[in-house]
């Protein structure tokens, strides 16, 4: 992503052009975004260049409940986590919205948003430890997101929009240096 540089929402004046052939994502980005930053519902980050909104990501707390999601998807869920800490929900931090400029499709853009976001949340756990990652992934992004690790969490297709996705990230976090580590570098 090299030109670009991520900002937050609220260290920018004005939003630069964006266009992600999704109304619903543009209409997000351009006219609730601020809304929910200002709420504390969703941190909004941009990803930006000298001219143009390349992409754009929001986050906001979550949580993986037992009471929400199958019984046989829940014993998959917490199969990696000791018996000892064994509770009725982990947990997450929410994708709340992503989307990618229609001029940047295809470059990855999308993945290396996960990838950041995923060794961010791995790496800055000194204010809040979270073990998943989630996602509400429209039916037709839910290959993107199973292509960058994330498992559904329904058994069977449904007629809602969105498919619950969840990424865990303790899987993650062996190819990753400690904090300390990587502040001496």
């Amino acid at each position: 992503m090299s030109g670009m540089k991520i900002v937050r929402l609220e260290d920018i004046s004005a939003i630069k052009p964006f266009d992600c052939g999704d109304s619903d994502l543009n209409e997000f980005l351009l006219k609730d975004a601020a809304l929910y930053q200002q709420q504390f519902l969703a941190s909004t980050y941009i990803i930006e260049d000298d001219d143009r909104t390349i992409a754009f990501y929001s986050l906001l707390n979550d949580k993986i409940s037992k009471s929400n999601i199958p019984q046989n998807l829940w014993c998959k869920v917490r199969k990696e986590i000791p018996h000892s800490k064994h509770m009725g929900s982990y947990p997450a931090v929410k994708i709340g919205r992503l989307g990618v400029s229609l001029s940047q499709k295809g470059n990855r853009i999308g993945s290396q948003i996960l990838e950041g976001i995923r060794i961010t949340l791995i790496t800055n756990r000194q204010y809040s430890a979270c073990r998943f990652l989630t996602v509400d992934a429209y039916k037709e992004a839910v290959p993107f997101y199973e292509k960058n690790g994330f498992i559904p969490l329904l058994n069977q297709s449904t007629e809602e929009l969105t498919v619950p996705m969840y990424l865990d990230l303790k899987k993650y976090a062996m190819n990753i240096p400690p904090f300390s580590v990587m502040l001496s570098r």
